[in-house]
């Protein structure tokens, strides 16, 4: 029996992986899964960059805004319904289309997650306390020294993230990043990743407009009405980490705005480093042409014969 497909589109933040992910699912008539971990809350639309009312009724779209910030998620529970829904599109379409540029998220799907060792209640108790002494830059510090791969990729403002990768370096004495970088388990589907690229000066203008209009859209607006939950882990990230410090006092609104689009260019560069590793990514050009976009589309067909 033939092998079914997923398409992964990937890309760093701010790229167009949303309008490609659209266009192949109308072209192979099928549904989109994303593995943006920050589209999963709906509370968080303007922020993540959501896709649109008009852009989720061009195709199905699966996990964007199915949880709220107040959910506790994980990335074993999403690898596990993202593969159950996998299974149910299968039934129904040969291809299916993966976009999202949550890297850990995206290897979740496509490889599997690794058989790691559970917390452990004292490294996390001596790791909450550093943080509380030393703040979230102090855990920085730490994986930098014990693992400075992976911590060139981590979303290093996700304190659960540090946790959880000093504590397994300390329990197996290895680091994080070894663990993380062979497949653990087979998928029964065929993986295609399809990737989108810029001059990095071109990307960060990119970026730097998207936040501007992100603000015109009423960015503030929703980060105020999520101030009573700024402590949860889904808000702590950027765009939202930002502007409550000007909600605070603590910044003033021009630099709060400058803040973000210096750590979204921050979490770009890390995207970069992370796919760059990869060999299996076929590169479109942004502003690619149609004759590209054609010869995109005979290349998938050719790669399902093989």
């Amino acid at each position: 029996m033939k092998k079914k497909n997923l398409i992964s589109v990937v890309g760093p933040t701010g790229i167009g992986k949303t309008r490609l992910a659209i266009d192949l699912a109308k072209h192979f008539n099928t549904e989109i899964i994303s593995c943006d971990s920050r589209q999963f809350f709906k509370e968080m639309k303007i922020g993540t960059a959501a896709p649109s009312e008009e852009e989720l009724a061009a195709a199905p779209h699966h996990f964007i805004g199915n949880l709220s910030v107040e959910d506790y998620y994980s990335i074993g529970q999403y690898e596990e319904d993202a593969l159950q829904k996998l299974n149910e599109l299968f039934i129904e379409h040969d291809t299916v289309i993966l976009v999202g540029g949550s890297m850990m998220y995206e290897k979740a799907v496509i490889e599997g997650l690794h058989d790691l060792p559970e917390a452990n209640p004292e490294n996390q108790e001596k790791l909450q306390g550093i943080m509380e002494q030393g703040g979230i830059g102090k855990l920085q510090e730490i994986l930098q020294e014990l693992d400075p791969e992976y911590f060139s990729v981590v979303d290093i403002h996700n304190h659960r993230r540090l946790l959880r990768a000093i504590d397994i370096i300390w329990q197996t004495d290895k680091k994080y990043s070894e663990h993380i970088s062979v497949s653990q388990h087979g998928r029964d589907f065929k993986v295609i990743r399809i990737g989108i690229e810029a001059p990095r000066e071109e990307l960060y203008d990119r970026i730097n407009r998207r936040v501007n209009i992100m603000v015109e859209n009423g960015l503030l607006d929703e980060v105020k009405d999520l101030e009573k939950f700024k402590d949860l882990t889904a808000l702590n990230t950027v765009g939202y980490a930002e502007l409550f410090k000007y909600f605070d006092g603590e910044w003033d609104l021009d630099f709060a705005v400058s803040e973000i689009k210096k750590n979204s260019r921050r979490y770009a560069k890390r995207q970069l480093t992370w796919y760059r590793k990869a060999d299996d990514i076929h590169y479109l050009q942004l502003g690619y042409s149609e004759k590209e976009y054609e010869d995109l589309l005979k290349w998938i067909a050719e790669e399902f014969e093989k």
